[in-house]
């Protein structure tokens, strides 16, 4: 992984500010400002309800904010992988094809570059196979290669391995380390301490929808700076 290591001067990639989200007649996120400049990975750590799905549907633009900003310069590519993934229904070598288009390619620069993706990342077997019929880590690891096919600036990931075992886990980490290597931005939700430690970067922990404490992986699990991150880390729950 690439050092924790970004210009502070250099415009963010991504940017929200005085962010306020309410449901049911509660406040589930309230952020005021939160820059994501290009670097190493960004893991969003924090217990359930801590709001950190929902800030990352905030700031890849799936949910307009109620309040505040959210502001990314329109030459910004994104790209999201959700913890279920979502796949056309059909073949394997069509959903590449069909990222490749959307992502303004045109189709002899596809057909071109299709097979060497399917070869790359291992489809080249199952290119014809219909998506939904892999197993579950492959559907997630085709929707990962997918997502990066378009090659984006900032990929946001919501829990990709949350029902894999663990060779499957170790796939899509793979794939997010190359990805990093080559100068995207990785921000991942992930319920797993040993997956952001893994990851490296900086951990963003969310608590009752308010970023509770923001450092660096390496620091964060050796001495938390915030009670919550201590408590965190302890296994204590956070109320």
């Amino acid at each position: 992984m690439r050092d924790l290591a970004w210009d502070a001067e250099a415009p963010p990639l991504v940017a929200c500010h005085d962010l306020r989200f309410s449901a049911g007649g509660a406040v589930r996120l309230e952020v005021p400002r939160l820059h994501l400049r290009a670097g190493a990975p960004t893991a969003v750590l924090g217990p359930n309800g801590a709001g950190k799905s929902l800030l990352l549907r905030l700031l890849h633009g799936l949910i307009a904010p109620q309040e505040g900003r959210v502001i990314a310069a329109p030459e910004v590519r994104q790209a999201m992988v959700f913890q279920r993934p979502v796949l056309l229904r059909r073949s394997v070598a069509a959903n590449l094809d069909y990222a490749l288009r959307a992502a303004g390619e045109g189709r002899r620069a596809r057909r071109a570059r299709l097979p060497d993706l399917l070869s790359q990342f291992g489809f080249a077997a199952s290119a014809r196979q219909p998506a939904r019929t892999l197993s579950g880590g492959e559907q997630q690891r085709l929707a990962l290669v997918r997502a990066l096919a378009t090659a984006p600036d900032v990929l946001f990931l919501d829990e990709p391995t949350a029902s894999l075992d663990p060779a499957a886990t170790h796939a899509i980490e793979t794939l997010l380390a190359q990805a990093d290597a080559q100068g995207t931005k990785i921000v991942i939700v992930t319920h797993d301490p040993g997956q952001a430690r893994r990851l490296g970067g900086e951990v963003l922990l969310l608590n009752r929808g308010r970023i509770a404490e923001r450092t660096p992986a390496t620091q964060f699990f050796a001495a938390p700076r915030s009670p919550e991150g201590r408590a965190y880390l302890s296994g204590a729950l956070l109320l």
